[in-house]
């Protein structure tokens, strides 16, 4: 019999996510290494610092400080970060959070974790954000987009 799967509700899930999450990168052949040789990452701080920035990133409760972008930058001189290990990282996010979570929140901190791999690496690459490339839209973030210019203008 077919079980469905929860959504994401809360803290306790986005640690579910997290910890597997990092599981996952920390064994994978692309991103291991630059979290744990060239980053290295301290996962007893990092972790809960993830807990936090999901849980504001999905119910504006987390309280996360830091900056994302400065920390993915600082690893421009060490290694190559590419596009290509930006969809690396956004798939293994994506397929950890469809093995566990399915619905409303699961599909939003995907859209979110799409942005933003496409902030972070059009900045420390200084590149155009391919988001804003109206070709690379889906019809839902055009409807999004149209409904805020139609509200900024009101």
């Amino acid at each position: 019999m077919f079980e469905a799967k929860p959504d994401i509700q809360g803290r306790a899930e986005i640690e579910v996510l997290v910890n597997t999450f990092y599981d996952r990168v920390r064994g994978d052949a692309v991103l291991g290494f630059i979290f744990d040789k060239l980053a290295q990452t301290n996962w007893t701080t990092h972790l809960p610092k993830m807990y936090a920035f999901w849980e504001t990133v999905l119910f504006r409760s987390g309280g996360f400080t830091g900056n994302p972008l400065a920390a993915h930058a600082r690893l421009v001189p060490l290694t190559d970060m590419g596009r290509d290990k930006f969809d690396h990282w956004l798939g293994l996010f994506r397929a950890t959070v469809d093995d566990l979570f399915a619905g409303e929140k699961a599909d939003h901190i995907k859209r979110c974790a799409e942005d933003m791999a496409n902030v972070i690496y059009s900045k420390i690459n200084a590149v155009p954000d391919p988001r804003f490339d109206p070709a690379n839209l889906t019809p839902e973030q055009r409807e999004r987009y149209a409904r805020y210019k139609a509200s900024a203008t009101a």
